[in-house]
């Protein structure tokens, strides 16, 4: 089996990366944002965990109640993804400072400001911008995705069917 073909995403991420996606078991469960990004980085390869308090398993894999317990069980975690309304984030920077998480990727419309200088503090780098803008949309239909239109000069992912060798 050959080596594993890893592929930038934006602001230093990349598909090689470790990534947490943070959610509330009710989002994951109706198929929300946080499923979604949870999926795309899925397809795009990546080493995914989840974590929603109140749901033990989603879809055949363990989700984790908090970032305390998967740090246990995970040798690092790069990337965590809130997938959260600001209010549910409020401790977020030290709890990834705790477990010695390289970047925070904001999401569209969530982290403050005061987060941003938080992560500065802590040495956490910061991205913005949604997970799905660096997919591939199959046309016709992506031109009735909104994240089509908002990622059109987002450095995009291969789709795995494009790519020889893909296994």
């Amino acid at each position: 089996m050959g080596k594993k073909q890893v592929y930038p995403l934006k602001g230093g991420l990349d598909t090689g990366m470790n990534y947490v996606i943070l959610a509330k078991a009710d989002r994951l469960q109706k198929h929300r944002h946080a499923w979604k990004a949870w999926q795309v980085l899925k397809e795009f390869g990546c080493k995914t965990y989840l974590v929603a308090p109140g749901l033990d398993r989603f879809d055949g894999t363990k989700v984790f109640t908090d970032l305390e317990s998967l740090a246990t069980k995970v040798e690092k975690i790069d990337v965590v993804v809130p997938c959260l309304r600001n209010e549910y984030l409020e401790d977020l920077v030290s709890k990834c400072a705790a477990i010695k998480a390289k970047y925070i990727w904001f999401q569209e419309n969530n982290g403050t400001r005061e987060m941003e200088e938080q992560c500065r503090v802590n040495g956490i780098g910061v991205v913005r911008g949604c997970v799905l803008k660096h997919k591939n949309f199959k046309k016709p239909f992506a031109y009735f995705h909104p994240c089509y239109w908002h990622g059109r000069k987002e450095i995009k992912v291969p789709d795995k069917h494009q790519i020889r060798g893909w296994k």
